[in-house]
């Protein structure tokens, strides 16, 4: 018993969000990249923007590593064992379960729920059991409370849902019954009370976001349920509901079919409830699959034209479409919203075939005009794999793949929202491994998403903390692509500019006490390990701590959400005689700080520069800001009330706060906006809000949330043509579902609208496909090319922030638009 476990049991744990899984899994099969190495066909041609005088920075502007001189500075955590070792806290889970889910209830409550599932499948049924345990210290004891859900065996595919002021759910299975049961707190878990439901949840019971007493649960006959007293009392609010998610200020959408079927794509309906299901209307029809995206909501819709498809947006809930000016899809293509805020939305659009890459385009403040960013975009057709990844320690950073012309993969990173990509530079205590034609010129390339999917030895991908300014650990390897070596853990501490090696070979790590320490664990998957590293200067000196005599077979690490915590859990398991037990090592590192931080602790950081007296460099999306950052020789402890302390002051506009504008882009080598060879010497008119537009430029505009002023800035005009348009396609019956009567006035209300629908086409077919002025056309010349779980046969969500830096699961078919 004990080796079969063994030779499954392999636990990838990483700092968690919410509420997390550790699962089993089996050992990855050994595959790996080709190695190609071709440094003159840098993917995308991808330059560093040569500005004119007017435009440029100050000719001196380097960036150097904010770092130290090493000297002796690495003996200063001498002595530090007998401190850890009297804070160290080993707690055994004696059962024989297979996964465990961990749920951290509240912020900074310590109370830990750790969920223990162990099944196996017999026939048709699956038999097993599972058990609940409580921590009230961060982990460093567990009490185990199974007998608060009856015993009860919990659905460990639905994890554990946490919602405010201390609210748990539990989902159990309740076999041979038509119903189901949910296990409720509102005391951070201290106690359940058992709700019996008529009928069985096909996905996790959601929370509304402004309201946790109210709760939405999609069962799996499609039924929409709704509780308004955290499920003591649940209501259908709608039949054959495809997806739902909650809005802003309560509102509810979601996709149905009265025809019975979720997997009519093209024939869904998409609508829309803000009083909690007594009033529904439709707010678009011919919808493929919708999403949201800080304030925008998005909708794939049918053309009519085929098995054409485009993005169609809304600023105001669904009250009004505008499409989105973005090349269309077919069958074999799919759209991703890759992040989206309220300022604005990073697109990608697959290429047609199956390349494995497409087009990023980045849209203006209403999420309707695009710009192209990046061609040759990684984003794998078969497993939906992206390395795009939002760097949330310094604003405007981006981090993602490039598929090459030589088909190997290099990684690229935006410093201004997507305005530029740039490659990664060498670190400088690196040499470049044997990818690179030239040993003296290569650069860093990132591991992620595409290279866990690859079963590379990847055990995390990116991460860093919006209060861990400048921070980012990653997995790479430094050459001309990336390579299918064993990569190393390299740390940067001004947001990509410039990088370390931290750690030899790959490694579990976490971010603590809002960046002041990192620790990390060896990924040892067949040798059991008993260290521990840790560094208090971003990585560049780390000492090594046993944790136990004995050692474990690591699975993961553990660490509140938020990076704000001094404690960490090393999650492994012991094999017994007869089977193998869990085991929760939880260090407590607040002793080894020996003081709280001081003012003298921290030192004042301009970001994206390194001449804080320089009045010309800083300046990124409009403004500058300065940090006080923690010194990296002070051994102190930030706090959990530390704040980030900025200091914006407003930059007057260059060349670097402006995008290419629709119709233009930028040649290689050139800084300079050129017109599309199709469009030039055309008019450029969109359709906005049901009235034609025509777009007068030079070229530029402004990068959305930019916030520069004065300066010089490209003329640009969006003059009104006073003329009538089509600007969607959604076509919706704007009805009124309620539990009152059908008036005469909805009646005569459908007819008019059906009627307009029908000379709107006619509008549309007459004017934009037979007078060849339909917008996409525009894009001939451009290359054409979504976080939560997806279920077979219904919509798929689209996905927006892209992970806090975690692996994206994205469906298996190409012709999935992932806007969620």
């Amino acid at each position: 018993m004990g080796l079969l476990l063994r030779s499954i049991l392999l636990l990838s744990l990483s700092t968690f969000t919410a509420g997390i899984d550790f699962q089993l899994r089996s050992k990855p099969s050994e595959q790996s990249f080709l190695k190609r190495s071709n440094i003159a066909e840098k993917a995308g041609n991808i330059i560093k923007r040569s500005l004119p005088a007017w435009l440029a920075a100050s000719p001196n502007h380097k960036i150097k590593r904010r770092s130290i001189e090493l000297g002796d500075n690495c003996k200063a955590l001498q002595g530090y064992d007998t401190k850890l070792a009297d804070n160290t806290h080993p707690f055994t889970f004696n059962d024989l379960s297979g996964s465990v889910s961990l749920a951290w209830v509240g912020d900074g409550t310590g109370v830990i729920l750790a969920l223990t599932t162990f099944q196996v499948p017999f026939f048709m049924v699956r038999l097993g059991q599972s058990k609940l345990y409580r921590s009230e210290n961060y982990g460093k004891s567990f009490e185990d409370v199974t007998s608060l859900i009856n015993n009860t065996f919990i659905r460990s595919e639905f994890g554990i849902a946490i919602g405010n002021s201390g609210k748990v759910i539990l989902t159990g299975d309740v076999s041979g019954s038509y119903g189901s049961r949910i296990f409720v707190s509102d005391d951070f878990g201290k106690s359940f009370t058992p709700r019996d439901l008529t009928f069985i949840p096909l996905t996790q019971i959601t929370y509304s976001p402004d309201n946790s007493n109210v709760l939405l649960a999609l069962s799996n006959s499609n039924e929409l349920w709704l509780s308004e007293d955290f499920g003591s009392n649940w209501k259908k609010i709608h039949d054959m509901v495809c997806l739902v998610k909650w809005g802003r200020k309560n509102s509810i959408f979601f996709t149905a079919n009265h025809n019975g079927s979720c997997s009519d794509r093209g024939m869904l309906k998409l609508k829309r409830s803000t009083d909690y299901g007594k009033n529904i209307k439709t707010v678009a029809g011919k919808i493929y699959s919708f999403g949201q995206g800080g304030r925008f909501l998005f909708a794939s819709v049918m053309t009519g034209k085929g098995m054409l498809r485009m993005i169609h947006v809304s600023v105001d809930q669904g009250e009004t479409w505008n499409m989105a000016q973005l090349p269309p899809v077919g069958h074999e293509q799919f759209y991703s919203i890759l992040s989206a805020n309220d300022e604005m939305v990073f697109m990608h659009v697959d290429e047609p075939g199956d390349t494995g890459f497409g087009t990023i385009y980045v849209s203006d403040d209403r999420g309707t005009v695009y710009s192209k960013s990046l061609e040759r975009h990684l984003y794998t057709t078969t497993g939906g794999d992206t390395d795009f990844t939002n760097v949330t320690s310094l604003r405007g950073v981006f981090l993602t793949s490039v598929l090459a012309e030589d088909n190997s993969v290099q990684s690229v990173v935006s410093f201004d929202q997507g305005g530029e990509w740039v490659p990664l530079r060498k670190p400088a205590n690196t040499k470049c491994d044997a990818t690179a034609k030239d040993p003296d010129k290569c650069s860093l390339h990132i591991h992620a998403a595409y290279s866990t999917a690859k079963n590379l030895n990847v055990p995390m991908p990116p991460l860093s903390e919006p209060n861990a300014v400048g921070l980012i650990l990653a997995h790479g390897s430094v050459g001309d692509s990336m390579s299918v070596m064993k990569p190393d853990v390299y740390v940067s501490d001004d947001g990509g500019y410039t990088w370390i090696k931290a750690l030899l070979g790959p490694h579990h790590y976490a971010i603590l006490d809002s960046g002041g320490l990192l620790v990390a664990v060896e990924h040892s998957p067949n040798q059991p390990i008993n260290t521990i590293k840790f560094s208090t200067d971003e990585g560049q000196c780390w000492g090594v701590y046993n944790f136990t005599k004995d050692p474990i077979y690591f699975t993961g690490l553990a660490s509140e959400p938020g990076a704000r915590s001094m404690n960490v859990s090393v999650w492994g398991y012991r094999d017994a005689i007869l089977s193998q037990y869990w085991i929760s090592t939880t260090i407590d590192f607040r002793e080894l700080l020996t003081r709280d931080c001081v003012d003298n602790d921290y030192v004042q950081w301009l970001a994206h520069s390194d001449d804080i007296s320089d009045p010309n460099d800083g300046c990124m999306l409009g403004y500058k800001e300065k940090f006080l950052r923690l010194r990296k020789d002070s051994v102190c402890w930030n706090g959990r009330d530390y704040l980030v302390n900025t200091q914006p002051s407003l930059c007057p506009c260059t060349l670097d706060d402006f995008l290419c504008d629709f119709g233009y882009y930028r040649q290689e080598n050139s800084s300079e906006c050129v017109e599309q060879p199709d469009l030039k010497g055309k008019l450029l008119e969109f359709c906005l809000q049901g009235k034609e537009e025509q777009l007068q430029t030079s070229g530029y505009r402004k990068i959305p949330g930019d916030k520069c002023e004065g300066g010089k800035s490209p003329e640009r005009k969006e003059i009104d043509l006073s003329k009538r348009c089509v600007s969607d396609l959604v076509s919706p019956e704007l009805l009124i579902d309620s539990h009152s009567s059908k008036s005469v006035a909805i009646v005569i209300t459908v007819i008019v609208i059906m009627l307009l629908s029908v000379a709107a086409g006619v509008v549309f077919v007459k004017k934009y496909v037979c007078g060849g002025r339909f917008l996409v056309h525009r894009y001939s010349v451009l290359q054409q090319h979504v976080e939560d779980n997806a279920v077979d046969g219904i919509d798929d969500p689209l996905e927006t922030d892209h992970t806090q830096n975690g692996k994206i699961e994205f469906h298996d078919d190409s012709d999935e638009d992932l806007l969620e």
